[in-house]
């Protein structure tokens, strides 16, 4: 990977940090805060903030694209919130609430929820659907990561 700096907002406090790009899975921290760069939990999305948040965003995206009154995908969003922890600084994980943002569901023809998007540079990579146990998301995630 080469070593040619990208530019990215500090989750905490908004400052670009120019980080190089083979360091990005190193989970940086930032020049101005020490927080680290990218979020440790998942990060609410919405149609304004997505290219932002996902189109910028220079390591992959794990997107759930969820609803608060669907059982499933509040069963799933524990192991979420654990792949958020565990890999930060490799995946960010971001929440699209699909009655609020009809836009993204839309967009990537979302029909059923939850359901789980791999993304690298704003492009879709994998989907899955359905709540999985977090054994079969970390796999599916670790084969979209490298």
């Amino acid at each position: 990977m080469s070593n040619t700096p990208i530019e990215t907002a500090c989750t905490s406090c908004g400052a670009t940090n120019r980080i190089p790009a083979g360091r990005l899975g190193d989970n940086p921290t930032c020049g101005r805060c020490k927080a680290k760069v990218f979020p440790q939990t998942p990060v609410k999305v919405t149609d304004a903030s997505w290219k932002v948040e996902v189109e910028a965003s220079p390591i992959p995206v794990l997107a759930d694209f969820w609803a608060p009154w669907c059982g499933p995908c509040r069963a799933v969003a524990p192991s979420l919130e654990q792949i958020a922890a565990e890999r930060a600084g490799k995946i960010k994980v971001v929440k699209i609430n699909v009655d609020e943002n009809p836009g993204l569901s839309a967009q990537f023809q979302i029909r059923s929820i939850p359901a789980l998007m791999i993304l690298k540079q704003g492009k879709p990579v994998d989907t899955q659907l359905g709540a999985a146990p977090k054994s079969e998301l970390n796999s599916w995630v670790e084969k979209h990561l490298g």
